[in-house]
């Protein structure tokens, strides 16, 4: 067998690190950052304890590399809606299903924690301070302007409308996160009446 050559060893490598960031995002997801533990996220990622050290330092180094991605994605969410076809409503209404979309609920978790947790590494409070909710509003006011500007967003202060917008979609996300068999997320058309003219 031949060896391996080092782009062969640096894919190798690259995967072994995803593995184990998305074992890292569940576990953390699940069980908070004081809960976890190296050794829950080596059984969950299937490595040794060791071989986990190779890649992280600590729980803390893992954690804020999360939280990175995290907050890195839902920003890039904010900025691509702009380069879809549609009219701003449209747009309005594709990152309302993106956000409540289950498959994102771990990284959600994540930040939630980030944002409300004790034992919370100084890096990762950082991050969550640098993309504040003021971010993510800047980010969506063109859109929301062109909606009003259309006709098809309701008038008012738009950085308040944007601002109860996330905070009641982030309030639903704690909620279905708790994997309530009783609760059922709002239909998008629903939600989207808070902000749009009848």
């Amino acid at each position: 067998m031949a060896p391996l050559n080092d782009e062969q060893l640096s894919q190798i490598r690259d995967e072994r690190k995803e593995q184990i960031l998305l074992a890292a995002l569940h576990v953390f997801s699940r069980r908070g950052i004081s809960g976890t533990k190296m050794s829950m996220i080596a059984a969950e990622a299937g490595i040794s304890h060791g071989l986990l050290y190779h890649y992280f330092k600590s729980k803390d180094e893992l954690f804020t590399e999360l939280v990175d991605m995290a907050m890195v994605g839902a920003k890039s969410a904010m900025t691509q809606i702009y380069d879809l076809p549609g009219s701003p409503l449209e747009k309005i209404r594709a990152l309302t299903r993106e956000i409540l979309d289950e498959s994102g609920t771990p990284f959600f978790l994540l930040i939630h924690q980030a944002r409300t947790a004790d034992g919370v590494p100084e890096k990762a409070v950082q991050l969550i301070e640098q993309y504040s909710m003021d971010s993510f509003v800047a980010a969506l006011l063109p859109l929301f302007q062109e909606g009003q500007q259309a006709g098809e967003i309701v008038s008012g202060n738009l950085e308040e409308l944007i601002a109860s917008y996330l905070s009641i979609l982030s309030g639903l996300m704690v909620l279905n996160a708790r994997e309530d068999e009783n609760y059922r997320l709002p239909e998008i058309d629903l939600l989207l009446r808070m902000i749009t003219v009848r």
